[in-house]
């Protein structure tokens, strides 16, 4: 007798060949919103670095075609079309059919390879609607096609070209049925095109978009690698010494590259990369590089007098203040913690950047005695403002239950205490913070009022941060802490929301207060936890029936469907301080009805968003206003 609990052979399902890819396809790209759109990008790209990295290639081009597909050009020695011995097949076609294959497990093609898994190519045909592989290689030219994944074509010979060319096209276009949408942002392409450029000396990498009005190309080629990585990161700072930091060695197989300059910021802005992978929670070789630059910074300290007998040593994260570094490994075998490559294992790594700086850095300092005196003389009045600091930070620690009157006074607290259902609002004065108050649900919703606009963070040390009313009020109100106390289990909101006026003053504090929340808490928005309201520009009146618009094109909309004639009353508001509680919930903070834009933040171009952060809160003035005139037109000018 069949039933809804029968479970046999026939429900157990084989997924065969890339159906798998197909059928889950974040667990291989992560997801199928615009980040893993991009990826297929970044993995065809990968493969094509990882023949430079060999010493076969130094150009690549990347299209965005005007049908949206990309073509991925690069003059490596060409992919291998001869059968392969077990597959019986072109070994091209073994690439791009099949899962975990390729030259990277031990096979000798590669010493060192960004892809570890192997899955790239074949991800990217399993995910396109269709894709063409091109092959320049012994005077021959070859052409394969397949269509979401499937092989439809033979690999063939379409023609002849000069014995010297060599190399590979892929041209692929992502399939509309897995992506939630198929439309390539040339910028987001361009951070990361730019930054592979840096991290692979020498290398031309050019990215042109051929799309109908967005026509634009521009070319990566930096013969001083991560030296100018670190000039591009800090050229909206002002440096404290000319010329680069720059190490670099071999030790146990392992090569190493580190480039470093300090400036006159209060931020450490530290990048690593293994194999040219970007490892944002760091690893082994991060470890090392840290252990070798608090290690010679204290000895040289010591033996020149800079620091006196009885001062304690300066910590790392002293010597680390106002700090723009790149450390670079490549790694025959890298060992990450997971598959998405974030953290490195390998403890020769450690061993060997260790080695490297220790050695080198020790060199320069002594070679460079003036500079050597600016680090520590920074590095000292960082650890005396640290110490103030510290007296500060525990007047702000998180309380518990029963301590809860050292919540901040102006904080009206929900009664929910379960933080998953608990939201904050930080809101902009006194006058709106009213009438939020009177309007929120008590339950569940708590609100923040600040006064004024915050302190500028980008320009401020760890304890005057502390000592600011503002920010004393939100670390406390959040439970969290901050920078290295910071604890994301504690949080007492799963929803900040930061809810401004509707213009430029507005614009202005939710900026400030971004900088503030990515500097100190980047968990927050890493993980999702932080919104911006979207309060309404526009009341519209009729015949005793309200719209809300909340920008002109939604305005334009509801005059035209409910007709434009002097019997529309259409209110502009100036700031939340307009509207009394009962607008303000329906149109704010009712979450039936409101808006929220979720701040999110992509960890693959972190040092681009940093760079931005700086250029817009930083002192230096002229890189700012480069950005505004280059970035204008993305805004309205409303008239």
């Amino acid at each position: 007798m069949s039933s809804e609990f029968d479970y046999g052979a026939e429900q157990i399902q084989v997924l065969k060949g890339l159906e798998a890819v197909r059928k889950r396809p974040g667990m291989y790209i992560g997801s199928t919103s615009a980040r893993g759109l991009h990826h297929l990008v970044y993995e065809i790209v990968d493969n094509s670095v990882d023949e430079a990295l060999a010493g076969f290639c130094d150009t690549i081009e990347v299209t965005i075609n005007q049908d949206n597909s990309i073509t991925v050009v690069d003059n490596g020695r060409g992919m291998p079309v001869d059968e392969h011995p077990e597959m019986k097949i072109p070994a091209v076609e073994v690439i791009f059919t099949q899962l975990h294959a390729g030259g990277k497990f031990g096979g000798g093609a590669y010493k060192v390879s960004g892809g570890l898994h192997g899955v790239g190519a074949s991800v990217v045909n399993a995910l396109s609607d269709w894709l063409e592989v091109t092959i320049y290689r012994d005077g021959n030219v070859y052409k394969q096609r397949y269509e979401k994944g499937d092989t439809v074509s033979k690999l063939e010979i379409v023609g002849t070209c000069r014995k010297s060319r060599h190399g590979s096209t892929v041209t692929f276009k992502p399939d509309g049925t897995i992506f939630e949408e198929t439309v390539y942002d040339y910028d987001i392409l361009k951070q990361r095109l730019r930054e592979m450029a840096f991290l692979t000396k020498g290398i031309k990498i050019t990215l042109e978009d051929k799309r109908e009005g967005k026509e634009q190309k521009r070319e990566f080629h930096y013969t001083g690698g991560i030296k100018e990585f670190v000039q591009y990161l800090n050229k909206s700072k002002e440096a404290l010494y000319p010329g680069i930091i720059y190490c670099e060695g071999t030790v146990d197989g392992v090569a190493v590259e580190i480039a470093m300059q300090h400036n006159d910021s209060y931020t450490e802005s530290s990048y690593s990369f293994v194999n040219n992978i970007n490892t944002p929670e760091g690893g082994t070789h991060v470890t090392g590089f840290r252990n070798a630059l608090t290690k010679t910074f204290n000895d040289y300290a010591r033996k020149n007098g800079l620091l006196k007998e009885k001062e304690s040593n300066l910590s790392g994260e002293d010597i680390r203040e106002g700090m723009t570094a790149i450390i670079s490994v490549k790694i025959s075998d890298p060992q990450f913690e997971g598959q998405t490559k974030q953290k490195l294992g390998n403890s020769e790594a450690k061993n060997a950047v260790d080695s490297v700086v220790s050695e080198q850095l020790t060199y320069f300092l002594e070679q460079n005695p003036a500079v050597a005196k600016v680090i520590c003389e920074k590095s000292i009045v960082a650890q005396r403002a640290r110490a103030a600091a510290r007296k500060a930070r525990d007047l702000t620690r998180r309380k518990t239950a029963l301590e809860s009157a050292a919540l901040p006074g102006k904080l009206a607290d929900c009664s929910d205490k379960n933080p998953e259902n608990c939201e904050i609002y930080i809101v902009e004065g006194d006058s709106a913070g009213g009438s939020a108050k009177t309007a929120r649900s008590r339950n569940t919703q708590a609100i923040l009022p600040l006064r004024g606009k915050i302190l500028n963070v980008e320009k401020a040390r760890l304890d005057k941060i502390y000592a600011n009313a503002e920010i004393k009020a939100m670390i406390t109100a959040f439970g969290t802490g901050i920078h290295d106390d910071f604890d994301i289990s504690k949080l007492r909101y799963h929803k900040i929301i930061l809810m401004t006026d509707a213009d430029v003053d507005g614009a202005h504090i939710n900026t400030l207060l971004l900088t503030f929340i990515y500097r100190f808490m980047p968990e927050l928005i890493k993980q999702g936890y932080v919104y911006l309201a979207q309060p309404p520009l526009y009341k519209i009146e009729r015949n005793k029936k309200v719209w809300y618009a909340y920008d002109d094109n939604e305005l334009n909309q509801i005059l035209k469907e409910i007709g434009r004639d002097n019997s529309n009353k259409i209110q502009r508001y100036k700031g939340l301080g307009e509207m009394d509680p009962e607008q303000l919930w329906e149109t704010t903070m009712d979450p039936e009805r409101r808006v929220l834009l979720k701040v999110t933040m992509d960890e693959e171009t972190s040092s681009e968003l940093d760079l931005t952060f700086t250029t817009l809160m930083g002192d230096k003035v002229e890189p700012r206003r480069e950005f505004i005139e280059l970035n204008a037109k993305y805004g309205e000018l409303d008239i």
